[in-house]
């Protein structure tokens, strides 16, 4: 049997700041939203696999953010830690419509 998504309003496209982090909490998740400089919205888990460093306070480059304490390099469109180092983050699929920012969770 396949899970049911459920569809929910985290924000606005407006309330997201273009290449930087918004921690977002939706029941016990706790995410790191990001509104690419290309448009796109992308969700990953807040916390760097390395040490739990929050990752909605990194600095967003391209498709990715580097955690603020220890600069792993993580991609916001799938999850994983960039070489040398190795690890992943959980991602969510957002969706925007109009200008309302959904999460599929």
């Amino acid at each position: 049997m396949e899970k049911v998504m459920e569809k929910v309003r985290i924000a606005s496209i407006q309330d997201l700041p273009e290449k930087m982090g918004k921690t977002v909490r939706v029941g016990e998740l706790e995410l790191a939203v990001f509104k690419l400089g290309n448009g796109k919205v992308t969700a990953i888990e807040n916390r760097c696999p390395h040490k739990g460093g929050v990752l909605a306070e990194g600095i967003v480059s391209g498709e990715h953010v580097f955690c603020p304490m220890h600069d792993w390099k993580i991609c916001t469109t799938d999850g994983q830690v960039q070489a040398p180092d190795v690890g992943c983050v959980s991602t969510y699929k957002a969706v925007v419509e109009n200008d309302d920012v959904f999460l599929l969770i």
